[in-house]
């Protein structure tokens, strides 16, 4: 659920949501509702250029609070990278991606911070063992461990994301920090890789092993042939889709976020929004995801 709050009733402008999550062969929507308070005008669903979900919702009423509740039931299957099967021509890096897949993977391989870029490449490439042969799982294991083990992790409410290299600067960042500097060290090293946005699954709130839960998480996936897009959460340490919910897959966050919007006000109208995600098994709530 999010919900904005005011002082007076102001006027909204549309609002873009990223909350359904995407249907797959490990995960597939089998309820969903979504509830808006005031009630929008108009509703649109959409599928943006990754193939995202989006839904656009419209206004006419003014209102000191606006409020977003979706309420998701899904089947969600499983995997790590043990049962991955990697092409053999893939399984020791560096390796060269087709000719068939490669026109297709540039721009999930392309970098997009430059000021970050030298920083970010040192970094990554100290994971590669020197003179010796670099299994590919083994590495891209090695990076998402060492993320987490190496940086605080810190929730930030305010919106935006922190470029690679102050991540690297600061030691600590929220999910999407984290996964921001995954995504960018994997391209550094030559992969095609993906910012991706979704929910966590957490079996207790408050267990300090498992971060990011109670709010929309991040993470990446990285392509691999004859596995395709396999999914790297750094700040828990996870490789594979276990507790992890896809919502959006972009080249950036900026393209992946859950919701945006506008409304017409003086600045000091606004008293700030609240944000909480609940993900719980069918046998503890029959309710799959809530945001």
């Amino acid at each position: 659920m999010t919900v904005y709050r005011y002082r007076v009733p102001v006027v909204f402008g549309d609002h873009r949501m990223m909350f359904r999550p995407r249907d797959g062969y490990d995960q597939k929507v089998l309820e969903e509702k979504l509830t808006i308070a005031p009630e929008p005008r108009q509703i649109r669903w959409l599928h943006d250029v990754f193939d995202n979900f989006v839904a656009v919702a419209s206004f006419d009423a003014r209102a000191d609070e606006l409020s977003f509740t979706s309420n998701i039931k899904l089947d969600h299957t499983p995997s790590n990278l043990a049962d991955l099967q990697i092409e053999p021509e893939a399984t020791a890096y560096p390796f060269a991606y087709s000719g068939d897949e490669l026109p297709d993977l540039l721009p999930f391989m392309t970098r997009r911070y430059p000021a970050s870029h030298s920083a970010v490449e040192s970094w990554a490439r100290r994971f590669l063992r020197q003179g010796r042969s670099n299994q590919t799982g083994a590495l891209l294991m090695t990076l998402t461990t060492a993320i987490k083990e190496s940086f605080v992790y810190m929730r930030r409410s305010e919106p935006g994301v922190h470029e690679p290299g102050l991540t690297l600067r600061l030691g600590h960042g929220s999910c999407r920090d984290l996964a921001l500097l995954m995504v960018e060290g994997v391209r550094a090293l030559g992969f095609a890789a993906r910012f991706v946005s979704g929910y966590l699954y957490v079996p207790t709130r408050d267990d300090p092993d498992i971060r990011g839960g109670g709010a929309t998480h991040a993470w990446c996936q990285v392509y691999l042939p004859g596995a395709g897009w396999v999914d790297f959460d750094p700040t828990n340490g996870v490789v594979g889709n276990r507790d992890l919910i896809r919502v959006a897959v972009a080249r950036d966050p900026r393209q992946a976020m859950p919701l945006t919007g506008t409304w017409f006000g003086g600045a000091e109208a606004s008293l700030g929004m609240s944000v909480e995600v609940i993900v719980r098994r069918a046998d503890e709530m029959g309710t799959g995801a809530t945001s």
